[in-house]
């Protein structure tokens, strides 16, 4: 059925949306029907031509942020929920936040509950969204779930580009450095290739070994690029396999010193975001599911799944924890405490704590660390062809002298 977008008045109260109708006089008699004066009433455009695409996320998560405390002050100052997210559909300044919110107010304009409203909008509000949001009306707290979930989005995305801003680095950096060695091989090297063929002499093994790998680059350069894309390939493909997605994640957690960043911050995200389902009573089994999809790893989430399945069998949370290799003794000996003494979301939140401390720590000390490494690894690389190029050059000048 076609969709139109409409303006319409409501008291003093002029509100925004979209609706699902037959054609346009069966949805001016909807609107009506909900007690709307209609202002406006067009045919929404071809959704192939209107629709925006977005990579992840559309919205930046201060803007996110700022919306859900800016919800909970609202509410919590007695605005009904519509005009709520009218008046922050207004004031965004996010176009897909605003857009999603004017078609949430046309949602629940209809009737239907906050929480049923966003979760049609699931690119916008993640599960775990709604699924607090949910608990919140249930229990009236609402305001209060809102202001949970802007803490802990906040948490969430400073951990997370923490762990970002220290892998992005090296890899940059590792990035430059490639260039600058394949235009030295490329552009620099062959220009002494004839020299040293005009000395009829056995060269170093490695002014060989350099030649060899700018000869390549220089004539099957090609070879290199379908190395690359099969390299690309390959791991795009893997990722999407479930064993090659496991196989990928393990490997992140062992990787030396960047493993440990990346263990640390998995279990911040598990633990922040469980403490904040937990404390919303969302129930428990439900809580896990939501943490398993979220933590982004899945070798952390095979263990989170464990521990589900052990709830369900009636034993503890932490049991299957304490046999998991990702996780250190305290988190486990934490979460036990914290289910035998019936604080568990507590508990939670310390160790998110502590874990988030220890990333931003963590992350410190590796950028001290890595730029000497890679300024010693690139004077080691480029040093290596400088030495390929003088050597034979030195080697002719003494058997001149």
């Amino acid at each position: 059925m076609p969709q139109f977008v409409y303006q319409a008045r409501r008291g003093s109260k002029n509100l925004k949306g979209t609706l699902t109708a037959m054609d346009k006089s069966a949805a001016v008699e909807e609107l009506r029907k909900q007690g709307l004066m209609v202002l406006s009433l067009k045919p929404q455009q071809n959704q192939l031509l209107s629709t925006e695409i977005y990579i992840g996320n559309p919205v930046k998560p201060a803007h996110f942020i700022m919306f859900l405390r800016q919800l909970a002050t609202l509410i919590r100052a007695g605005v009904s929920i519509v005009e709520a997210v009218n008046i922050l559909a207004e004031q965004s300044e996010s176009k897909p936040l605003r857009k999603t919110l004017h078609e949430v107010s046309g949602s629940l304009v209809r009737g239907l509950t906050f929480s049923h409203a966003v979760q049609e909008h699931k690119r916008i509000f993640p599960p775990m969204f709604v699924n607090m949001v949910r608990a919140g009306e249930e229990t009236g707290d609402l305001e209060g779930t809102l202001d949970r979930l802007a803490r802990f989005f906040e948490k969430e995305h400073v951990t997370r580009e923490k762990i970002k801003s220290a892998m992005t680095y090296p890899l940059v950096v590792g990035f430059l450095a490639i260039a600058a060695v394949v235009y030295l091989l490329k552009a620099v090297v062959p220009q002494f290739v004839s020299m040293f063929e005009s000395m009829n002499a056995e060269l170093p093994l490695v002014t060989r070994m350099v030649l060899a790998v700018s000869s390549s680059i220089e004539n099957q350069w090609w070879y290199w690029v379908l190395g690359v894309l099969g390299l690309v390939v390959a791991f795009i493909t893997a990722r999407r396999t479930e064993k090659g997605a496991y196989a990928l994640d393990y490997v992140q957690l062992k990787v030396p010193v960047f493993g440990k960043l990346k263990q640390k911050g998995s279990i911040a995200l598990m633990t922040r975001t469980l403490s904040s389902l937990y404390s919303s009573s969302v129930p428990i089994l439900q809580s896990l599911h939501i943490v398993e999809s979220v933590v982004g790893n899945k070798v952390i989430g095979g263990f989170i799944r464990d521990s589900a399945d052990s709830l369900q069998q009636g034993r503890p949370l932490s049991e299957p924890l304490k046999k998991a290799w990702a996780f250190p003794p305290m988190v486990t000996q934490m979460i036990a405490i914290g289910e035998e003494t019936g604080a568990l979301d507590q508990m939670l939140e310390k160790i998110a704590d502590f874990y988030e401390m220890e990333v931003e720590n963590t992350v410190d000390r590796l950028k001290s660390l890595i730029e000497p490494l890679l300024l010693v690894f690139l004077a080691g690389v480029v040093g290596t062809i400088v030495a390929a190029i003088m050597l034979p050059m030195f080697s002719l000048y003494s058997n001149i002298g």
